[in-house]
């Protein structure tokens, strides 16, 4: 995305953005020793298992999260970061299949501010926005989102975002929105949770990790910069 594009973003992720979805119930990556911090490098490259999404899912999803969170100075691709992985394991997970959803219906047409009202599972709503997502780029640009050029996505994302986009069983801005907010999860969670690889949105905001832990360095570093490396929960496990 474009510079002011990607200031948006942060500035969104810093004050909250209402999720179109219950918020997630986060689901831990599986013990590992955490890899050496690197600043804007990508860990080296593994072959990705997937636990729920499927090929063109997961292509999506990681040309999705790539298209909000580009390579750059200050962070390496969503991608890179772990956000796809993030994505995956929520979907596969309790939140993935509507745990703290109460789904008994009537499944009403209601007012955003009333919150998600689908008889979809989490886990269904990404697929089936997934494909409608698919097929409107299809039939507007001649291929998949995860296809087309940077800036084609980038326009893509506008047109779904504004609710433009032509999606059977709900709107294509609902469909969006829910993915900005998990992406913004996956980049800001703690690395614990598949996201956040190598804790580069914390360096790059400046976070210094698990709460509680700095408390005796506030008055030490009041008006001055926090220089200490994050560290995350599995740095206490």
């Amino acid at each position: 995305m474009a510079d002011d594009t990607r200031r948006d973003f942060l500035k969104g992720a810093a004050v909250g953005t209402a999720a179109a979805l219950t918020p997630a119930a986060v689901t831990p990556a599986p013990a590992q020793t955490p890899a050496p911090a690197a600043a804007h490098a990508p860990a080296a490259a593994e072959p990705q298992a997937w636990l729920t999404l499927n090929h063109t899912e997961a292509d999506f999803i990681t040309a999705a999260v790539d298209t909000l969170i580009p390579a750059d100075e200050l962070s390496p691709s969503g991608s890179d970061c772990g956000v796809a992985a993030f994505i995956d394991r929520q979907l596969a997970g309790a939140f993935g299949n509507g745990a703290r959803l109460y789904r008994q219906g009537p499944f009403l047409k209601a007012k955003p501010e009333l919150g998600y009202q689908l008889a979809l599972t989490p886990r269904e709503f990404f697929r089936a926005g997934i494909t409608a997502a698919n097929d409107f780029c299809r039939k507007t640009h001649g291929k998949d989102f995860d296809r087309l050029s940077a800036q084609d996505r980038e326009a893509a994302c506008k047109t779904m975002e504004s609710g433009k986009a032509d999606f059977p069983g709900f709107s294509s801005s609902m469909f969006f929105n829910a993915l900005l907010q998990i992406t913004m999860e996956g980049f800001f969670a703690d690395p614990i949770y598949g996201g956040n690889r190598n804790m580069a949105s914390w360096k790059m905001v400046g976070y210094p990790g698990l709460p509680a832990t700095y408390k005796e360095d506030i008055k030490k570093y009041f008006g001055k910069k926090y220089d200490k490396p994050p560290r995350s929960i599995a740095d206490f496990s």
